[in-house]
């Protein structure tokens, strides 16, 4: 799946629709014939059960706001501006990696309003497309996000996004987890790091510039995702698909977000390759056919295997493999350590390998 990062982008677009039930004439009265008398808005003992549905998830939706939006932030960095999430009271700042691009200085200004903050940047992993930030100065009244769980997180659940779509700073919008588990591939194009992840949830969210690595959010007041990416639809031209946009899950972001904090760099990132630099190749035909082996880190995983550069991948495990970002999304879902079979071709000859795999 083709996927924009476009820097910055989540916004959230969900019409629900109200059913408004009448009463009968007649059901209910003092006297035969009478009308039943009209509930009122201001009497909510004598609305019905769908309008007190109605009000109880508009309250529930306000308290979310309350909780969440004075830990959201705008971030104005040198390609744009971007969201950012207030991870701890020392004044980290999570974000998107494609948000923050090449910078190391940025300002910074809550959602709710305030002065500009000056911040600058701990550390980049453009591999999981996240960065940590830290302000000069801890302002009074700011808090830091309530931080859910991924494994609690679930298809059906109402999720809100709070950011800075197009620059509209304290923007909230509402919609739906549609699936969990999606690995994609980020372009590299327009500011993106081309990163492959995997394990995130999609949202029933139109993405927009300014919302990437601002806070998607439960019912809970918990922030379950990083809202990063919007699928694109090739046949319009690449332009964002309405409905389809996903965020890097909870677990990732605290997973990358300790290590940075604590190391100043990802020192244990969990995720699995070969330890060697590829390129795409094409057949006879000018069709993706495999990913040759530019060089092999010595030591590394494919190097112990006995893989050597000039050899070309075609699978792994039982996935075909065409071109570098299928190779990337292949080993997207396993882990270091794991044993995997490599099929390659050397000389014109099929050949196979088991490879444990190292770490990127």
């Amino acid at each position: 799946m083709r996927v924009s990062p476009s820097r910055g982008r989540l916004l959230l677009s969900l019409t629900a629709g109200v059913c408004v039930i009448a009463l009968a004439s007649g059901c209910s009265g003092p006297e035969s014939g009478s009308a039943a008398p009209e509930a009122t808005p201001s009497d909510p003992a004598r609305q019905g059960p769908v309008s007190r549905a109605t009000n109880d998830l508009q309250d529930d939706y306000q308290t979310v706001i309350k909780n969440v939006l004075p830990s959201v932030v705008q971030i104005d960095a040198a390609g744009g501006l971007g969201s950012g999430i207030v991870y701890d009271s020392d004044g980290h700042i999570v974000t998107n990696a494609h948000v923050v691009g090449d910078g190391k200085a940025f300002k910074v200004t809550v959602a709710t309003g305030g002065e500009v903050l000056g911040a600058s940047l701990v550390s980049a992993y453009p591999q999981q497309d996240l960065a940590v930030l830290k302000l000069d100065e801890m302002p009074d009244g700011l808090k830091a996000a309530k931080f859910g769980d991924s494994d609690k997180v679930a298809v059906g659940q109402i999720v809100m996004a709070m950011g800075s779509p197009l620059g509209l700073s304290s923007s909230v919008t509402q919609g739906i987890v549609s699936a969990l588990g999606r690995t994609v591939t980020e372009s590299g194009a327009g500011g993106g790091t081309g990163a492959t992840i995997a394990n995130m949830v999609q949202t029933s969210a139109a993405i927009n510039p300014g919302n990437s690595g601002g806070a998607l959010v439960n019912l809970d007041s918990e922030v379950i995702g990083i809202p990063t990416l919007a699928a694109t639809d090739s046949r319009m031209g690449d332009s964002p698909a309405p409905g389809i946009g996903f965020a890097i899950p909870v677990s990732m972001v605290r997973t990358v977000a300790d290590q940075i904090i604590k190391d100043g760099r990802v020192t244990d990132s969990g995720r699995a390759a070969l330890n060697i630099t590829g390129r795409t190749v094409v057949d006879d035909d000018y069709r993706p056919a495999g990913v040759a082996l530019v060089s092999v880190t010595e030591g590394g995983a494919a190097d112990k295997a006995g893989l050597r550069a000039g050899d070309i991948i075609t699978k792994i495990g039982d996935t075909e493999v065409t071109t570098i970002t299928s190779l990337s999304e292949a080993l997207a879902d396993d882990e270091p350590g794991q044993k995997v079979t490599v099929t390659y071709q050397r000389d014109d000859t099929q050949k196979t390998a088991e490879v444990t795999l190292g770490e990127i």
